[in-house]
């Protein structure tokens, strides 16, 4: 499945009619060329809003998705046979509003998401509606060579497995790598900072889990985490960029598209220019956007050699006033208020959503860098755009990674209850 094909499921958290369609559109029920094409659709369109919108009803399926309510109600049913989604009755539902049966994705299903990237691997168990039910995340040790990073995920997904209260059945891998990813293989072109170079990797952690597996760049996933279930949930024109140990990532969602480029490597904003930037970048350029708005450089001001991006935001806020801290604060908003006004002139978003790193900056210094971007950028088209930080914090590469993992099930329900019964049936 191409990062493409990601699109119609972004904003509006339902399946299109139609690749062109546009997130938050009215669907058109029933597209196919015969009876089972139109199942088909209709059991997708209704399982990915239930995946998106956990606890929906039957009543926001029928206005979410344009099907007729005996129609919706009857594919409900279906899905609740395949095991699939459960509906929990009004009585037993606490919530404001008129009485409905609310439907919920199936609690025991899910993937296994995996983030290796410069300093840790991260290893997650993300469930039916991106729900996080595990993460373990352990420090390299400066080991990066993919058969010892595969070594570590194995071991990292049996423990995550096993301190679950309840058993689940994980129908694959979703992977996230730091570097240019060719999607439909899962070979990692290039990830300089972890020197891998044409490296097989969906390959290698495939036959190590016994699973298939999906492998993407890491800002991208992030990019679909944050338009799904995150900060730009209902938004057709997003710009997202992510700050890591491995730099500056990005992705863009255009009409409701993801952008994806030729090889699947667009968003590649870390390697734009700056004003002023003089170190050499490792792709050979001199001024790059990551190496002047760059972790290591905030770790350095703060004193710190390794921190776990969660802890960010607190050591930001207990350094407030100290001058090193401060100057290297004001110099990276001021670099990165010119990035993001050089991409609004590109892609003219309504909403810039900053992660990692980056969104520890917005939140230390929000209207230093709402101003800079204002004082650095073309007016026309800034006005209206907004930028917030990214909403699903340390989760959104895991829960990225297994999003894009379960595209192809979401699009072919009948296959993942057979795939999920046969699961069930041997555990």
């Amino acid at each position: 499945m191409t990062d493409a094909e990601i699109a119609p499921t972004l904003a509006a958290g339902v399946v299109p009619a139609t690749p062109a369609s546009l997130p938050g559109a009215v669907l058109v029920p029933g597209v196919g060329s015969g009876p089972e094409d139109t199942r088909r659709h209709n059991l997708s369109t209704i399982l990915t809003a239930v995946h998106h919108r956990p606890g929906v009803t039957r009543a926001e399926l029928t206005k979410l998705t344009g099907l007729n309510r005996s129609t919706v109600l009857k594919v409900v049913a279906e899905l609740v046979e395949g095991g699939l989604v459960h509906e929990v009755s009004p009585s037993e539902h606490v919530g404001r509003g008129r009485p409905s049966a609310h439907v919920y994705p199936a609690r025991d299903i899910a993937a296994l998401a995996v983030y290796p990237d410069l300093d840790a691997v991260t290893v997650g168990v993300v469930g039916l509606g991106g729900s996080l039910l595990a993460r373990l995340r352990r420090t390299t040790g400066g080991r990066s060579r993919p058969a010892e990073i595969v070594s570590l995920v194995a071991e990292l997904a049996s423990e995550a497995l096993a301190s679950l209260p309840e058993p689940v059945v994980v129908i694959g891998v979703g992977c996230a790598v730091p570097g240019l990813v060719r999607a439909a293989d899962g070979v990692v072109v290039d990830a300089p900072h972890m020197d891998w170079h044409d490296i097989p990797f969906g390959a290698l952690l495939s036959d190590a889990l016994g699973l298939p597996v999906a492998v993407r760049n890491d800002a991208r996933v992030a990019t679909v985490a944050e338009a799904v279930f995150g900060a730009g949930r209902g938004i057709a024109d997003l710009v997202y960029l992510n700050g890591s140990y491995s730099g500056i990532g990005g992705g863009a969602v255009l009409g409701g598209a993801t952008l994806r480029g030729r090889d699947g490597y667009a968003g590649e904003y870390g390697h734009t220019r700056v004003d002023g930037g003089r170190e050499r970048c490792h792709c050979g350029r001199t001024g790059c956007l990551e190496t002047e708005v760059n972790l290591r450089r905030l770790l350095a001001a703060l004193g710190k050699d390794d921190l776990d991006l969660r802890d960010l935001d607190d050591e930001l806020a207990a350094a407030r006033g100290r001058t090193e801290v401060e100057a290297e604060i004001d110099r990276q908003v001021g670099i990165l208020a010119g990035a993001i006004g050089d991409l609004a002139s590109v892609f003219n978003p309504s909403l810039v959503v900053l992660g990692g790193a980056l969104g520890s900056l917005w939140t230390v210094a929000p209207d230093r860098l709402a101003e800079a971007v204002t004082a650095d950028s073309f007016a026309p088209m800034v006005g209206g755009m907004r930028v917030v930080r990214a909403e699903l914090g340390s989760r959104v590469h895991l829960v990225g990674a297994a999003e894009v993992f379960l595209l192809g099930y979401l699009r072919d329900p009948a296959q993942l209850a057979q795939r999920v019964a046969a699961l069930r049936q041997s555990a």
